[in-house]
């Protein structure tokens, strides 16, 4: 045990991170060097398809966030002797989007409506054309337009709406705000005020006024802060929430909750123009930080922001890693009866290597890994299927192969669209469980871009070290007095973060000695995925005729 470790936590030299995957809550204590992960801790937990809908229970949320903090605890406990009561700072993050619907007295109005839902079509078509912009399927504000043009009895109820991390958030603080990233989810952000677009608001207002009377869009949503920012303190009553054995102590400052994808630009160095990153997970995205405004509006691009409030063009896809965790699973199963059991972690990295064998276009087999709808594919529900040809070339390394090509097949198809407008990237950081087994996933991805792909050593950690990372940068701008002054609780706030500029301090604080592997695009994968590509795009109609028959 390292006493100097030991003494941060006691005497609160940390800072807490804690975010809600799709299938993990994790929880992720760091010390006074941000790259020191002192302890983690995690809960299993998974979404249910209830009444066609995707959702989390938030009873299950509580309980979660709770079994996360005392796993981590336990784990301080066991490498350093020592068990935390307070932190520097704690950041939330989580999954983006979706719609969770309050009424004034704080009860829930409606089931979460995660980001998963693909059932908000004809609301997100009318917005994107009155905006001018793509609005997503899963934006909290498609969810919103979508109950308003259902006429749902919920909606002359309705006091405020948020996302995971925001209700996380207002439960541990009493305050009711969004990091401007997480917010950018919600509803178009304007980058030069760095709140919502005001024009925007006005003109939704304007659009539901006969349809729902008095509906004020800005009155509903979250206050918007940059990093930096003073986003509230922990109540007794979050603590309580939080630690359930009274041990944790109130008052701690909380940084802005923030969404996955902003959690994913920091723990990947990303937040700078001209650099992006993928995260793997249970869904699959790519977020490039712009150096200015793209030519036109792309259904395959969302317009969202770092952080700090800079504009990101981002392609998300609803499937990620799921599939191909379950046909890892299949194989792990295969090995037991067979009397040779494996990890789960052994089978992986055994699979994974056997992928490097298969052909540079899978030899023709195609994997669709679409467990959910998925819009770029033009998908309203997910049916995964393995498709070949009768003179494709069917071994496990091919296989293999072509469920991780698939892991990257509808990212592939919006990364395309960016090219075509000419934005540049000079780095892209992968992250994400995938990219635990060195090597392939990594290099498979650079192919797919066609583009230098980094891993760093926080590759596994992602997105609870990121919101870890930005609880410190809160407690190093507070000590510095350059912090954001934040903003009012009426949605808006200044455009400005904090004067200690976070790509800056990225840089020079946290990965100046960073560990990070780069790979570079092997022509030959490069070329093999491009036909893949081509034929996974023209399956296509195969994918959507499964749809239609089942």
């Amino acid at each position: 045990m390292n006493p100097q470790l030991a003494s941060q936590i006691a005497e609160g030299r940390t800072a807490l991170g804690i975010e809600f995957g799709s299938t993990r809550i994790k929880a992720c204590l760091i010390g006074d060097d941000p790259t020191d992960v002192l302890a983690v801790g995690s809960h299993e937990w998974e979404n249910a398809f209830v009444d066609r809908t995707w959702t989390y229970a938030l009873d299950d949320v509580l309980a979660g966030v709770q079994a996360a903090y005392a796993d981590l605890v336990a784990d301080a406990e066991r490498r350093h002797g020592a068990a935390p009561t307070t932190f520097g700072a704690i950041g939330v993050s989580a999954m983006m989007h979706g719609y969770l619907a309050f009424d004034a007295s704080g009860e829930q109005l409606v089931p979460f409506r995660t980001w998963r839902n693909t059932s908000t079509g004809p609301a997100a078509a009318e917005l994107s054309e009155r905006f001018g912009l793509n609005i997503p399927l899963r934006w909290s504000i498609a969810h919103l337009h979508q109950a308003v043009l259902d006429d749902e009895p919920h909606v002359p109820d309705l006091a405020s709406i948020t996302t995971l991390a925001g209700y996380v958030h207002r439960r541990l603080t009493g305050r009711d705000v969004l990091g401007v990233g997480d917010a950018s989810g919600m509803f178009p952000i304007d980058s030069s005020t760095g709140t919502y677009d005001a024009a925007l608001v006005a003109s939704y207002d304007e659009l539901v006024a006969e349809r729902a009377p008095g509906l004020r869009v800005a009155e509903l949503l979250p206050t918007v802060l940059p990093a930096g920012a003073d986003a509230g303190s922990l109540t007794p009553e979050g603590a309580a929430l939080l630690d359930p054995t009274g041990a944790l102590r109130p008052g701690i400052p909380l940084c802005p909750p923030e969404g996955d994808a902003g959690t994913g630009m920091v723990a990947t160095n990303s937040v700078a123009p001209r650099t992006g990153n993928v995260s793997a997970g249970t869904s699959i995205f790519a977020m490039v930080v712009l150096e200015g405004a793209l030519a036109s509006a792309h259904e395959e691009l969302d317009l969202v922001t770092t952080p700090a409030g800079d504009p990101v063009a981002m392609v998300h896809c609803n499937n990620g890693a799921s599939e191909l965790a379950a046909w890892v699973g299949v194989f792990e199963r295969f090995a037991e009866a067979a009397g040779q059991p494996v990890s789960t972690d052994a089978a992986f990295q055994a699979l994974f290597r056997e992928a490097l064998s298969g052909a540079a276009d899978a030899g023709g087999v195609l994997a669709y890994n679409q467990l959910a709808g998925e819009p770029i594919a033009g998908l309203a529900e997910g049916r995964p299927m393995v498709v070949r040809t009768p003179d494709s070339d069917l071994t496990l390394g091919n296989l293999m192969r072509a469920q991780l090509y698939g892991v990257y097949g509808t990212l592939a198809l919006g990364m395309r669209v960016l090219a075509a407008e000419g934005v540049a990237i000079d780095r892209m950081f992968g992250h994400g469980g995938i990219f635990r087994t060195a090597g392939v996933a990594q290099r498979f991805l650079a192919g797919a871009l066609d583009a230098p792909v980094a891993v760093g050593e926080t590759a596994a950690e992602g997105g609870a070290w990121g919101i870890a990372v930005l609880a410190r940068y809160l407690v190093e701008a507070s000590a510095t007095g350059a912090s954001a002054t934040g903003a009012s609780d009426s949605g808006a706030s200044g455009p400005g973060a904090s004067a200690l500029d976070l790509a800056a301090w990225l840089d020079e604080r946290v990965f100046a000695d960073a560990d990070v592997e780069t790979v570079a695009p092997d022509p030959a994968d490069v070329a093999g995925f491009a036909a893949y590509l081509d034929r996974y795009r023209a399956g296509l109609a195969a994918e959507a005729a499964a749809v239609e028959a089942l």
